[in-house]
């Protein structure tokens, strides 16, 4: 798809006001030719984008000269600094379509979200930063189709879980020679807490993250990662958090940690806001995600024609704590009350073929025991059983078309069978899960482990299991869902090839998935 020429008024005049808006919020600011004169480059994180909607994106870039300074400053100080933006329809920026100035704040830690509007629908999109005397690498940006236009062709990569001391980010070397319209991120995009690299890199997270500075170095630490970068170039992102975001297995306001300090759930929600304001600051996201304290508002749909209709669902701020003992108590929830009712309203009027829930955690149920004994997941919705089979009931009642589950969390590739009785394995599947495989967590990995094909005689119901690193890529056609699970040997060392260990194929209207190769 090229890019797409739109009225130069219409963009410049909402580039002007956004402008406006962002130099009169009072404090002193920079200019221009002041701000970055004499110092480092300042942008080493890279840019992004993300939310696409069919006039529009986010861009995202921050300034960090030095951008693992121990006070999370990224090398910038205390001023606020003015930063430029220009999106053009050509490499070369000769036809620019919109142009502005953003204030880069110290609160923020120097990050910039510019949300640009009146773009063509469905249309390529190159963008950059300029401050003082140096300008950003160029990224790479699509918008979504309009609302309800027929649309052939979707295509999108899921991916989840990069701990980047694990290993090299050899999926993202791939993904980025994909044509994609977007990568769909399920959570854990950096890890709290401190390991031993596996890949003798010394400047990996040596301390647990637990204020707002040791948040923005971690994620520093991530963002300057060259493939990580590239793929935020390469395409718009749309994200959500898991509990490695925060801490490990943290459930609502409650701690997962014993005998650290957050155990007290006022001190956890300080860690929470933390953790979600580095979050923000480092990624891709509206002003409507903009954290407030220890609350951030995740759950939100994109739309991309009359083809998808995306739910980016939390599975992570509002769920009971986890408790094995009583997985089917009625009052459990992953979602919440809000969040229910946004979810279940959306589904009972679909506007689109397929419907997707992008959430963190396993949906359908997996028994890790072999033989008569069963022993669930208690960080998945097995969890809060009664909650999940409304869910899956409330699909099957409110007739939404084709159904389809992306979750990450696992570090394994996995297909599977949402079955309208899940004590029935012969009952018709209603919906499909796919389960992406981390980006590096967990290391090297392989195509199966010790008590893999018991566990899939347990669970008849799942039909890929695939335990090496990499990525879904889903391409969505009217006819039918292809979902190719992308896997690399190895990530322990930079450039391994990747490959396609299964394809998945769901037809339209077919409920239930079929593999194909």
């Amino acid at each position: 798809m090229g890019g797409a020429r739109v009225s130069r008024r219409t963009l410049l005049g909402g580039a002007v006001a956004l402008t406006g808006a962002a130099v009169t919020l009072g404090a002193p600011w920079v200019s221009v030719a002041d701000a970055a004169a004499g110092t480092p480059f300042p942008f080493t994180l890279g840019v992004a984008s993300g939310d696409p909607t069919p006039d529009g994106v986010v861009l995202w870039t921050r300034l960090a000269p030095d951008p693992l300074a121990p006070d999370g400053r990224g090398g910038m100080g205390d001023r606020p600094v003015l930063v430029a933006w220009e999106i053009a329809e050509d490499d070369t920026f000769r036809r620019v379509l919109a142009r502005g100035s953003v204030v880069a704040r110290p609160e923020d830690a120097h990050a910039v979200h510019v949300e640009v509007a009146g773009l063509r629908p469905r249309a390529d999109h190159v963008y950059r930063f300029r401050a003082g005397p140096h300008v950003s690498a160029v990224g790479r940006t699509r918008t979504a189709p309009a609302p309800g236009a027929r649309v052939d062709r979707f295509a999108f990569a899921a991916a989840s879980c990069q701990c980047r001391q694990d290993g090299f980010y050899n999926a993202y070397a791939a993904m980025v020679r994909d044509d994609l319209d977007l990568v769909v991120w399920l959570g854990d995009y950096i890890y709290e807490s401190p390991a031993t690299s596996r890949i003798g890199r010394s400047h990996l997270p040596a301390t647990e993250a637990f204020s707002l500075a040791d948040y923005r170095v971690r994620h520093a630490q991530y963002k300057t990662d060259p493939d990580l970068q590239a793929a935020h170039a390469a395409f718009p992102w749309a994200v959500t958090v898991d509990d490695h975001d925060v801490e490990n297995n943290w459930a609502g306001d409650v701690s997962q940690v014993d005998g650290e300090p957050d155990d007290d759930p006022a001190v956890f929600r300080m860690r929470r806001a933390d953790a979600y304001r580095a979050f923000w600051e480092h990624l891709p996201l509206r002003r409507a995600q903009r954290p407030v304290g220890p609350d951030m508002l995740l759950h939100r749909r994109l739309a991309f024609g009359d083809l998808v209709d995306m739910h980016l669902l939390d599975t992570r701020r509002f769920r009971s704590d986890q408790d094995p003992a009583h997985p089917r108590d009625p009052s459990r929830t992953l979602l919440g009350a809000g969040q229910r009712a946004w979810l279940w309203d959306g589904l009972a009027r679909p506007r689109a073929r397929w419907n997707v829930l992008a959430q963190q955690v396993f949906f359908a149920p997996r028994d890790l025991a072999a033989g008569p004994s069963v022993a669930l997941d208690e960080d998945s919705w097995d969890d809060c059983a009664v909650e999940r089979d409304a869910l899956r009931d409330h699909l099957v009642a409110a007739r939404t078309p084709n159904p389809v589950i992306l979750t990450g969390d696992v570090h394994a590739h996995h297909a599977a069978h949402v079955l309208a009785d899940f004590t029935d394995p012969d009952s018709r599947p209603v919906a499909t899960e796919l389960v992406t495989t981390s980006i590096s967590s967990f290391g090297d990995g392989s195509a199966r482990a010790p008590g893999d094909e018991a566990l899939l005689r347990e669970n008849p119901h799942i039909r890929v299991l695939d335990r090496r690193r990499g990525y879904v890529r889903s391409t969505v056609t009217p006819r039918e869902w292809r979902a190719d699970f992308q896997v690399v040997d190895r990530v322990s060392v930079r450039g391994a090839p990747v490959g396609t260990a299964a394809t998945v194929v769901v037809p339209d209207g077919g409920g239930g998935s079929e593999r194909s190769m």
